[in-house]
């Protein structure tokens, strides 16, 4: 039986709202304890951003995922013609395979990729012309000099010659069929859709603990927020590295902007303007992921900042009457999240180890059985998407356990650090990474 999306929408926000009023009323005692402590402002606080507001997060993401019917993606009778885009700067070690995998996709439509080097100091422009050279549909587009990822995507723009446009990280590595998938979902999604996010993966989730962390990330948490924002409507990234996107509404819109966070502003260009932004659950690709901590951390700066500077660039969106705003206010609560976990959580872990139950105790503890019922739902959904492509989940139980809290203490830090230095408006660095 189909259920329409509002529908579905208004059951998983029912369900999450029971949730938090039960949260409410259940940690009513705490809230007493704690105020004697730190105020009654604090105290509310801290417990609404450690507790009420990721548990109506978590309630309103196993219900949308309960919810979850996607319609089928068909076959087209005739495939949009592609103009890929690779932004990059010193890949030589993946550009080879990542333009191989493209090559050998059969992709049943005329496709040109465009390699834009912005000013690499390595062989990567060598490597990428002995490709062009072979008779294959490659042109390498050289840059004097390092001018970003979003200033390369824009040369590469404006001498795409087809209508549809398709971005790839130059580190990536497609997954089989992964283009005919993503064009396939485009044209089947709804009219107004200019953009669709694929699906990232780890491609080097063995190097060490970081990349097995971050392995579960992206099939988890990165993925299962996509899939729940699309079946509400509210895609609110289509990331750089691997999305497809309408050449006539990147043009509208400017193009990708001179930020750190290009992909995410582009995006809410495109929500402003009233269009949609899809995703493709079976559309995958493998990226290479920070393998040391100080890169992590470097990243998950970038993306923090490129929230607010979404945030800066459109704040209009926030008042617009459609269900991706749901989302879009879903984000502005992250900032407070992440500073409550940084500034009150972890310090409250600390005073438990030494009997201080005020902030770290039985109601935080009781948040973890429903944080695994929550991620065996989530495990559940994208192993299904897994064995329909042929793909096994391997046994990774270390990533796992330190992705259930140790991981949280690297990247909500480093969050908060991403948006003191954004509101300070300090120097932004970026590459084409």
């Amino acid at each position: 039986m189909y259920v329409n999306v509002k529908t579905k929408f208004g059951s998983a926000f029912l369900i999450a709202a029971a949730w938090c009023i039960f949260s409410i009323w259940a940690s009513r005692y705490w809230f007493d304890d704690l105020s004697i402590l730190v105020g009654p402002w604090l105290a509310a606080f801290l417990i609404g951003f450690i507790a009420i507001i990721p548990g109506f997060m978590n309630a309103f993401m196993f219900s949308s995922l309960l919810l979850d019917k996607r319609p089928l993606r068909k076959h087209l009778d005739t495939y949009p013609e592609l103009s890929i885009l690779i932004a990059c700067y010193n890949e030589e070690k993946y550009i080879v395979q990542t333009i191989e995998s493209i090559l050998t996709q059969a992709y049943p439509a005329k496709y040109e990729v465009i390699v834009i080097d912005d000013g690499s100091q390595d062989k990567t422009s060598e490597l990428v012309k002995q490709i062009a050279a072979a008779d294959n549909p490659v042109r390498l587009i050289q840059l004097n000099s390092n001018q970003g990822k979003a200033a390369a995507l824009n040369v590469g723009l404006a001498q795409a010659q087809y209508s549809k446009v398709v971005t790839i990280d130059a580190d990536s590595y497609l997954f089989k069929d992964a283009l005919s998938r993503i064009a396939e979902r485009y044209v089947n999604d709804p009219s107004n859709t200019r953009a669709v996010a694929g699906t990232t993966l780890v491609r080097n989730s063995r190097d060490n603990w970081l990349t097995q962390s971050q392995e579960w990330d992206y099939f988890h948490g990165i993925a299962t927020v996509k899939r729940v924002q699309s079946l509400n409507q509210g895609t609110l990234v289509a990331q750089g590295c691997f999305s497809i996107y309408d050449k006539a509404a990147l043009n509208e819109v400017g193009g990708w902007p001179q930020v750190v966070g290009e992909d995410i502003v582009l995006t809410w260009a495109l929500l402003q303007k009233g269009y949609r932004v899809g995703y493709c659950e079976d559309a995958v690709i493998f990226t290479v992921v920070p393998n040391t901590l100080s890169g992590l951390i470097k990243q998950r700066q970038r993306w923090a900042r490129g929230m607010i500077e979404a945030f800066k660039f459109h704040p209009k969106i926030l008042f617009t009457r459609r269900l991706s705003t749901f989302f879009i206010w879903w984000d502005l609560f992250f900032p407070l999240m992440d500073i409550a976990f940084t500034f009150g959580f972890l310090p409250g872990i600390v005073l438990a180890l030494f009997g201080h139950y005020w902030i770290v105790g039985p109601m935080t503890l009781s948040l973890f059985p429903i944080a695994l019922l929550i991620n065996w739902i989530m495990f559940h959904t994208e192993n299904k998407m897994f064995k329909e492509q042929g793909l096994h989940v391997r046994q990774n139980t270390l990533g796992f356990l330190i992705y259930l809290l140790p991981y949280s203490m690297i990247l909500q830090p480093a969050a908060v650090l991403g948006y003191l230095v954004e509101f300070l408006g300090l120097k932004k660095v970026w590459g084409t990474k």
